[in-house]
């Protein structure tokens, strides 16, 4: 008899047993972490100007000529090569730049000719994203048939970043030349407007 009711103990217990860890497992369900949506690369939208640039520009000179010149004028196109850095602070941006034109403007009816033009750059500019409208200012060596000088000059351009290595703009510069080739008050200005196109590094 107490051989029977140990065995019912036993399988009360385990059945018991058994109840509480199904109930417990029937409470607790496994739960699948939610998928992660891939992160989207992010698009470039401009905005960083700092770093070495080079490229071509194409345009067109004007040249007045005064004083002993007054009267000797001419104008044609021109084109060239630049080289510079620019170093982006934010808001702001500042730059150096050496640019050479080739031209062969004829002024005064063949009276003399502009050979070339040589200009070092000082920039600054204002960072409006992929967009860049700066002033500057220099100094600038034209070579010309009839002699050579060194003057200053200033202007303002604007830059456009089309890709995040490819920039595209235009800028218009106005240059003032006195005693060409030394001869006093042979003057000379000249205006010139091109189109550049740059590849930063």
């Amino acid at each position: 008899m107490r051989q029977i009711q140990v065995l019912s103990a036993a399988l009360l217990s385990t059945g018991f047993t058994a109840s509480a860890a199904f109930a417990g497992s029937a409470a607790e369900p496994v739960i699948e972490p939610a998928p992660v949506a891939p992160v989207p690369a992010p698009e470039y939208t401009g905005g960083q100007w700092t770093g070495g640039y080079a490229g071509a520009q194409l345009g067109y000179g004007d040249v007045s000529g005064d004083g002993a010149l007054d009267g000797v004028d001419g104008d044609d196109t021109l084109y060239g090569i630049h080289l510079g850095y620019n170093y982006d602070y934010g808001a702001w941006v500042s730059g150096i730049e050496l640019d050479y034109d080739e031209a062969d403007i004829d002024i005064g009816g063949g009276a003399a000719t502009v050979e070339d033009v040589t200009r070092l750059k000082l920039k600054a500019g204002y960072d409006m994203g992929r967009w860049l409208p700066y002033a500057t200012a220099g100094a600038a060596r034209v070579n010309t048939t009839a002699g050579d000088d060194t003057g200053p000059f200033y202007g303002v351009g604007v830059a456009w970043q089309a890709t995040e290595q490819f920039t595209i703009g235009t800028e218009l510069l106005r240059h003032n030349f006195s005693d060409l080739g030394n001869a006093t008050g042979a003057d000379a200005d000249a205006t010139t407007l091109t189109v550049r196109a740059s590849f930063r590094f």
